[in-house]
């Protein structure tokens, strides 16, 4: 749960990198608040016979689509690729697969051009991250 406080709080942060897990817990996280808000709008749906709880899966994802796109392109950084590799998602069959399998590389060793390894650093370095 740190880690999804800390993708919020750092939510306009595309510098630096973050760690498989970083990136794992956060979308878990995501999706279990989207699995509630998905069961609770079909809830008031049903009592009041209209679509209108979709309504807070909407807000939500208007939410959460910034802090999501800056711990992706975090996460590339860490396994030194660029953020643009990103919108290889849109190139039909293998996008998707082949940035899945940029999110599940383990981190690049040392230090890159985007920052120290996350995992070498003590918990005061990781909550200065991008406040340089």
């Amino acid at each position: 749960m740190n880690y999804y406080k800390y993708c919020i709080k750092n939510y306009a942060n595309f510098s630096g990198r973050a760690r498989r897990k970083e990136y794992w817990i956060f979308l878990l996280c995501n999706l279990i608040i989207f699995t509630i808000l998905g069961f609770l709008a079909e809830f008031i749906n049903t009592f009041t016979s209209t679509n209108e709880g979709f309504l807070l899966i909407g807000i939500y994802g208007l939410f959460i689509i910034t802090p999501h796109l800056a711990c992706a392109v975090r996460r590339l950084h860490d396994v030194n690729k660029s953020g643009t590799y990103w919108f290889v998602r849109f190139i039909p069959l293998i996008g998707p697969i082949w940035l899945l399998i940029l999110f599940l590389e383990n981190s690049w060793e040392g230090q890159n051009k985007y920052g120290m390894n996350p995992k070498k650093m003590d918990t005061s370095e990781l909550e200065n991250i991008g406040k340089e």
